[in-house]
């Protein structure tokens, strides 16, 4: 796709879809099944990853897919080349971003083939790449990702942990979206314990009153479902944190709610280790493992068993691939 033009300011002023502009794409584009001979296990992963989760960074592939930074930058190169993957890169007041990847067109015809639909069924058109570039929530959608493929990613460490589902928002919007709307629902393992949840990715942008409102809905969810997944809220600052902790305690506990929170203050790179603190008055600071423990009654969402609407596209996709390492 051709550059598009960048507000002065405003939404989408920092962003600039640049990919046809500085990198060689072939003119026409190779057709689905010589394309599918040229793509491994991992290719089709990572396109399946971006059609469910929009845009993913170089250094979010390369944390759940590859080995080494050089390798993944070198299998994205040659993606982009076969249209498969297309990107842009954010401007930054100092230094450079990494590239952020979406799914390209040849992406998109290959995953509508292999899941028997249109094109226009499976929700992709042309400016793909632009909305996303552009979109005002760009910064809290790659918030959401960079939390969960740090937690995704710790199974290459330690393979008794690591997210056993993820699913997007537009995933979650899919089966509760009429009760509830959250930014991502995982199940984090550790060993024989697993912690099922809901995450709010709190950027800081809404009225505390706003963020206080969505617990009425995640109480009618445990509810009507007769299930309880944990409500992890994370913030940017520590400060927001305490706001938050604040003024939702009384809420929490009038309607018997699961919730902690934490923030990137505390987080960093290991979200999984001892900053997540239980919305209760007194509540130390404990890892994903100790809230499992502090909550044994927590059980996995309804809805997530398939059904007849559901398509290979709209299922679960792993959130690892089979194989990672540094070959095509």
């Amino acid at each position: 796709m051709s550059a598009l033009p960048r507000p002065a300011s405003g939404p989408g002023s920092r962003y600039t879809a640049r990919a046809a502009t500085t990198r060689h794409r072939p003119g026409r584009h190779t057709d689905v099944a010589t394309l599918a001979r040229r793509l491994t296990d991992r290719d089709m992963w990572l396109a399946r990853m971006l059609h469910e989760h929009q845009v993913l960074t170089t250094n979010q592939v390369t944390r759940l897919a590859y080995t080494s930074l050089r390798s993944a930058q070198r299998r994205l190169r040659t993606l982009h080349q076969y249209g498969v993957l297309d990107s842009f890169r954010p401007l930054t007041q100092s230094g450079s971003a990494p590239e952020h990847y979406t799914l390209g067109p040849a992406g998109a015809a290959l995953l509508a083939a292999y899941a028997g639909l249109d094109l226009a069924a499976l929700g992709w058109r042309p400016t793909h790449t632009g909305r996303i570039a552009y979109s005002p929530s760009l910064g809290h959608d790659l918030g959401v990702n960079e939390l969960l493929t740090h937690l995704a990613a710790h199974s290459h460490a330690d393979p008794s942990t690591g997210l056993d589902l993820w699913l997007s928002e537009r995933s979650c919007a899919r089966r509760w979206g009429d009760i509830v709307r959250p930014d991502a629902y995982a199940h984090w393992r550790d060993a024989h314990l697993s912690l099922p949840f809901f995450l709010e990715y709190d950027t800081g942008s809404q009225a505390l009153a706003r963020v206080e409102a969505k617990l009425a809905g995640y109480a009618a969810f445990a509810a009507a479902t007769s299930t309880r997944p944990a409500l992890l809220l994370y913030t940017r600052t520590q400060s927001r944190d305490q706001a938050l902790r604040r003024r939702l305690d009384k809420a929490v506990r009038e309607l018997d709610l699961d919730v902690a929170t934490s923030s990137a203050d505390f987080t960093t790179t290991d979200p999984w280790g001892p900053w997540w603190a239980p919305l209760q008055p007194g509540a130390r600071r404990t890892t994903l493992r100790g809230l499992a423990i502090h909550w044994p009654d927590l059980g996995a969402a309804s809805g997530l068993d398939p059904t007849d609407a559901d398509t290979v596209l709209t299922l679960p996709v792993s959130a690892l691939p089979l194989a990672r390492g540094d070959g095509a």
